[in-house]
């Protein structure tokens, strides 16, 4: 407890899912949080838990694919905290589709909230950052970013970028003690993982009970992963930059 205590960090798609359970479980670790998404009432409802039961929080309406809503939310950030000394690029969307059904509006819009927004706040966070003297960035990947998933072409290439992307940070911005890292999750039990059920014409249950077939016989939880985001934040994780943790109970581990 209390590992992040004085940090100021802002999560991406930070109102459900991974985002949530990584503001949660910072906000437990001591750190002031700006939760950014385009869901108000779940951001809004994260923001007075937060701020009921561990301190400060900070709700911004941003559509993270949009350079304008970005530099408000940035700007939002610096004036109430201060600083920014942890990004969490956390905010992705998925379709499931392949070369031949993916339209162009959706592959742009995978790549935009995927791709675009890790690029944009990157780029607001990182010289406040370096003003400060350091900071952590991390970004949120996939195991298909890794490796290939079938009708998943969009996302697949999406998060394929956000790994090199973290690496290339990483090189660009060591000597300014920045550290860029990047966790991939597998299947994990959130929204969005059950949305891929529907758009596949599959029953939740069945579809859950598929992706559990690992060598840990399950899904993760969002608290798995937020835990892994938690060491490449903080501390414990001084001299790691660069690097890519898979978090998905075995499923590569076969190749």
């Amino acid at each position: 407890m209390g590992g992040l205590t004085g940090m100021r960090a802002i999560i991406t798609g930070g109102a459900s899912g991974i985002g949530r359970a990584t503001a949660r479980l910072f906000a437990r670790e001591g750190a002031s949080i700006a939760i950014l998404d385009i869901d108000e009432k779940g951001g809004r409802a994260l923001k007075e838990e937060i701020d009921l039961l561990f301190g400060q929080a900070l709700y911004v309406a941003a559509d993270v694919s949009k350079s304008s809503d970005c530099a408000h939310a940035v700007e939002r950030v610096v004036d109430r905290f201060g600083g920014i000394d942890i990004l969490v690029n956390n905010a992705g969307i998925i379709r499931r589709t392949n070369a031949l059904t993916t339209t162009e509006a959706e592959w742009d819009r995978v790549m935009d909230v995927n791709v675009k927004s890790v690029f944009l706040l990157s780029k607001l966070a990182l010289p406040i950052m370096i003003e400060a003297g350091g900071g952590a960035i991390v970004n949120i990947g996939s195991g298909w970013g890794l490796t290939g998933g079938r009708d998943a072409l969009s996302y697949c290439a999406s998060k394929a970028a956000v790994v090199n992307m973290t690496r290339a940070m990483a090189l660009d911005h060591g000597h300014q003690n920045i550290r860029v890292n990047c966790v991939c999750p597998g299947d994990t039990d959130t929204s969005m993982l059950r949305k891929e059920a529907h758009q596949l014409g599959q029953a939740e249950e069945t579809f859950i009970l598929d992706a559990a077939d690992r060598p840990l016989k399950r899904i993760g939880s969002p608290e798995d992963v937020a835990q892994a985001v938690l060491y490449l934040a903080g501390d414990a994780s001084s001299f790691v930059t660069g690097t890519t943790l898979v978090v998905d109970g075995g499923g590569l581990a076969g190749g």
